[in-house]
């Protein structure tokens, strides 16, 4: 693949003509928004149906009919998106393409997509610590001023071991009205993060991006070397050759893989794979396939983020 431009409004161009211009022609519809409950006007009442939001049940009518009903209320067409950015040291770590790469270009794509339809967009920035906070707002110039200051972030060589925790617990006092919250990380962190996620979830429609990179999951064969925590900078030597070290690797994968998994299914997140070796129009046709299959209300989303059929 070839380098993608630096400056902010080259890559912004770059994605808008070969992503998001593309993107407009695979998938359909006009913008509307899908979520319910913003605080607005209560429309209705209706009985209970297989995939609704169990936080709209009204459990005094439920109690007086017998029967589980929902609420169902008058639709609001500005809802704000944050964008939690994981660009701890763990994220510039890639073979073909860096991790930070990939989540530069996603968070990119969907913000212009967001804006371009009214709906404001903010992020907090998390690296050594939670470092930067950009408010929602919408327009081209606002996409801009996130990727630069994406772009010109320094890349931190090391740093305390992340704690997405702390992201997650700043996020929940900050975005006091009810949001679309996308964490987008690798989710190599400290323990303690489910809880937080599963708290954020209760307030805001989230979805967990989570970047990767093969050798993360398969331990390239370079022999013995010296290699190193990209977090908190430790060395050790290995031989990655040694069909020993090799097991215990995959075991490790392993465990890991199905903690990540127990922890989004605990914390009820639609979860989205998005790899270095991914094409990010592929990426994102998975991701509206997956809101539609899960057939849940998609926060904010333009409608042409559901997939034809």
């Amino acid at each position: 693949m070839s380098a993608l431009p630096q400056a902010p409004e080259a890559l912004l161009r770059h994605l808008e003509w070969t992503v998001i211009r593309r993107l407009d022609g695979m998938l359909h519809g006009t913008y509307r928004t899908m979520f319910r409950g913003a605080g607005l006007d209560l429309a209705d009442v209706r009985e209970y149906q297989v995939h609704d939001d169990v936080r709209h049940i009204d459990w005094n009518v439920t109690a007086r009919l017998q029967e589980l009903h929902v609420r169902q209320y008058i639709e609001d067409r500005e809802v704000a998106t944050w964008f939690l950015l994981d660009l701890s040291p763990s994220m510039d770590f890639g073979a073909a393409r860096d991790k930070r790469s990939n989540l530069i270009q996603f968070v990119t794509v969907l913000t212009r997509v967001l804006t371009r339809h009214g709906n404001p967009v903010g992020a907090i920035f998390y690296g050594d610590g939670v470092e930067v906070v950009i408010p929602p707002r919408t327009g081209r110039r606002h996409v801009l001023h996130m990727l630069h200051t994406l772009i010109t972030r320094p890349v931190l060589t090391r740093s305390s071991a992340t704690a997405l925790e702390h992201l997650l617990s700043t996020a929940q006092q900050l975005i006091r009205r009810r949001s679309l919250v996308f964490l987008v990380s690798d989710f190599i962190s400290t323990p303690g993060w489910t809880k937080a996620l599963a708290q954020v979830n209760r307030h805001h429609e989230t979805v967990a991006i989570r970047v990767s990179d093969p050798a993360e999951f398969q331990l390239p064969q370079f022999g013995m070397a010296m290699v190193g925590d990209a977090e908190t900078g430790e060395q050790i030597f290995v031989d990655a050759q040694d069909p020993a070290f090799r097991r215990r690797f995959a075991a490790a994968v392993e465990k890991r893989e199905a903690a990540i998994r127990e922890a989004f299914a605990a914390a009820g997140v639609d979860a989205l794979e998005l790899s270095t070796e991914d094409d990010l129009i592929d990426a994102l046709l998975r991701f509206a396939a997956l809101r539609k299959q899960r057939g849940r209300a998609t926060v904010g989303l333009p409608r042409h983020l559901e997939v034809a059929t």
